[in-house]
């Protein structure tokens, strides 16, 4: 399997897109305005916030039907999208941090509402926790013992969520400017504020509405949902005497629960409908609005094509200069393996256009032998690693899966980190490195690869060698021969299994990974060495693996991190208590405090440290170990212009707008 998961830093609200009824056309179609990109996962749903939805294939798919403030470029530069909109610092005091974003007037949806401020609006309520407590709408965090959140989002937690108000959001008079709060300085403030969703359509959607809109209807929808956003955290006038008596009590308690009403209304319908896999002329085209250069047409197992916006060109979008008019991103055959072999061997045969993944040696060979084909080894900013169940913190778990974890490394009682730590031990992390970094581009090598020691800097960045040197105990422990460290393993599995040994399964670990050939190798050789020290681990694959994330009937997890920014505080979803990407039930206060550090203004030096303590901790108890950094491959048909390998994700159609024949 290509990529995983994508690791961000802030989430803004979902883009929803646009329909047309544009068919399937071959790669190679004689007036060549069709792309095919091959995906390497089979798209899970049409709303990368929601939990276990921000698949890589999910947000390749989604990306070109949506548009905000900024992008990324492929030399990992944050570039601002003038085209949408622009935005400042407008205060920043002790206590008072303010941002302000401006929307281009004239800008449209696909169906030809105006883009507003007021399309701002429902990122704060997906990523406040504030926000959503004032506003009734429960607490995101149900081990507090409030209601579960009726939005379901993984934007709660981090530093947006830390440093933000119920109120942080206000609306100019001409509802094209948005002023943004915070209570201190943001680093990674230019990357976390406000993205469009079409909040018009979301009204309709609750009021059970099948069909667009007019434009008059519109406006008085987007009017609709301003009023119970803000009415829905407004606090209560006093009242004198009982308040059951006071008329402007009651109607203010009227107009906030109707606000309210609609606003939970809201969230069901966001929390749910696009979580849909298909897309036919009978999808509810509310679903389907977009302000991007494209919009989806179609969606089935096998395939998602998307069709130019014809409104592209006021949508908010960089301007399209190539001559795509279809997109389609191709899925792997249903309940089969994803075969990179063969994807290559389709580029070379000219039925896909593109192709990026986890390469093995003869899928390099493959590419490289494709004179018809652009093919390129590059830096990718996405990693192997093992992550291991402790729910600790188990207010997040799967309702599909046991209600609690009680495997065996549930838990920080000193038993559970020897156990952790036992298994990862004996993790063959240089042989797994070996084989699918330095052998893919040279079956002959007998050079070592680069191992991963570090779960928050890659090696392709400046402060690894420093990082890696300020955890040289640990770095120095699982660097050691595997006898050693299998001795190392055996002793601690011992102080509880006396008997343990070679094959003798005293503690049963359950796998998750998906059905690839790669994954399985990986699981597979885990599986070998872990049961010389008496581990007995599964080794069965999981098609629908991303929603098994928070799932307590698996102890230990392998995927790919796959970064989607750089940011000072991107790592603290996957570490902090209740973090959105920290599906394994991880809780410390410690690592709470190490990470938190991150969400301050730091010197080059105190970063450094920063990285270093969270580190520590993070190693401390041994919840997780990486096990390699990507070598970035990807390949496309030569008659292809405009692509440009972006390290970060999405990898390919970071540009789609410059692609053309």
């Amino acid at each position: 399997m290509k990529k995983n998961l994508v690791k961000g830093v802030a989430l803004v609200a979902a883009s929803v897109l646009g329909i047309t009824g544009l068919s399937l056309a071959p790669a190679n179609a004689v007036t060549r305005t069709v792309v095919v990109v091959q995906e390497v996962n089979t798209l899970t749903g049409l709303n990368t916030a929601i939990p276990g939805k921000n698949l890589v294939t999910n947000v390749d798919v989604l990306y070109p039907t949506g548009a905000g403030f900024t992008y990324w470029n492929n030399k990992a530069q944050l570039v601002r999208n003038t085209a949408f909109g622009t935005f400042k610092i407008t205060k920043n005091v002790a206590g008072d941090f303010r941002v302000t974003y401006t929307i281009k007037k004239g800008l449209k949806w696909s169906d030809g509402t105006l883009i507003t401020g007021q399309d701002l609006l429902l990122s704060h309520a997906i990523s406040s926790s504030k926000w959503s407590i004032a506003a009734g709408m429960g607490d995101p965090n149900p081990a507090t013992g409030d209601a579960t959140n009726k939005f379901d989002s993984a934007g709660y937690g981090g530093p947006y969520d830390d440093h933000t108000f119920a109120n942080s959001y206000q609306l100019s008079d001409d509802n094209y400017s948005l002023e943004l709060r915070y209570d201190a300085f943001q680093p990674d403030w230019q990357i976390q504020g406000p993205g469009p969703s079409h909040v018009a359509a979301l009204v309709a959607l609750a009021k059970g509405k099948k069909a667009l809109q007019t434009a008059r209807t519109n406006a008085s929808y987007k009017n609709l949902f301003e009023e119970a956003y803000y009415s829905s955290y407004e606090a209560l006038p006093s009242c004198d005497g009982p308040c059951a008596d006071d008329a402007d009590y009651q109607d203010s308690l009227e107009a906030r629960n109707d606000a309210r009403k609609l606003m939970a209304a809201v969230a069901k319908k966001w929390s749910t409908v696009w979580n849909i896999t298909t897309v036919t002329a009978n999808t509810n085209p509310l679903l389907l609005i977009s302000n991007g250069g494209f919009m989806i047409d179609t969606i089935d197992s096998t395939s998602a094509t998307l069709k130019r916006n014809p409104l592209a060109s006021v949508s908010g979008a960089p301007k399209v200069t190539g001559n795509i008019n279809t997109f389609v991103f191709k899925f792997p055959a249903s309940g089969a393996s994803f075969n990179d072999v063969a994807a290559a061997q389709a580029l070379a045969n000219k039925e896909i256009d593109a192709y990026t993944g986890a390469a093995n040696a003869a899928v390099w060979s493959t590419l490289k032998a494709n004179t018809d084909a652009t093919t390129i080894q590059a830096s990718s900013a996405t990693y192997e690693h093992l992550d291991i169940r402790t729910g600790t913190a188990n207010s997040g778990a799967n309702p599909d899966c046991a209600a609690t974890y009680t495997g065996p490394f549930a838990g920080e009682s000193t038993r559970a980190k020897d156990l952790r730590h036992a298994f990862l031990l004996t993790v063959p992390r240089q042989l797994i490195a070996n084989t699918y970094v330095g052998k893919v581009f040279d079956p002959s090598t007998t050079a070592n690869s680069t191992v991963l020691n570090s779960s928050l800097v890659l090696p392709t960045e400046g402060n690894y060698p420093k990082v890696i040197a300020g955890v040289k105990t640990y770095v120095d422990e699982f660097s050691k021969s595997q006898t050693e460290r299998n001795a190392l393993a055996l002793a601690l599995v011992r102080k509880y299994y006396p008997t343990a040994g070679v094959n003798t399964n005293n503690i049963e670990v359950n796998y998750l990974r998906n059905t690839s050939a790669r994954r399985a190798d990986i699981n597979l050789q885990i599986k070998l060495e872990a049961a010389k020290v008496g581990f007995n681990v599964s080794n069965v694959g999981n098609g629908a693996w991303p929603n098994f994330l928070d799932c307590n009937d698996y102890d230990v997890a392998d995927f790919a991190w796959s970064r989607s920014a750089i940011s000072q505080t991107g790592s603290n979803a996957q570490y902090i208590t209740e973090g959105g990407n920290n599906g394994y039930g991880w809780s410390d206060a410690a690592v709470d405090s190490a990470f938190n550090v991150f969400e301050g203004a730091l010197s080059a030096t105190e970063l450094l440290t920063a990285q270093i303590n969270a580190e520590k901790a993070i190693y401390s108890h041994y919840w997780t170990i990486g096990l390699y950094q990507w070598p970035g491959v990807a390949s496309w048909n030569k008659d292809l212009k405009g692509l440009l390998f972006n390290p970060l994700n999405p990898n390919l159609v970071w540009n789609y707008w410059a692609w053309t024949y």
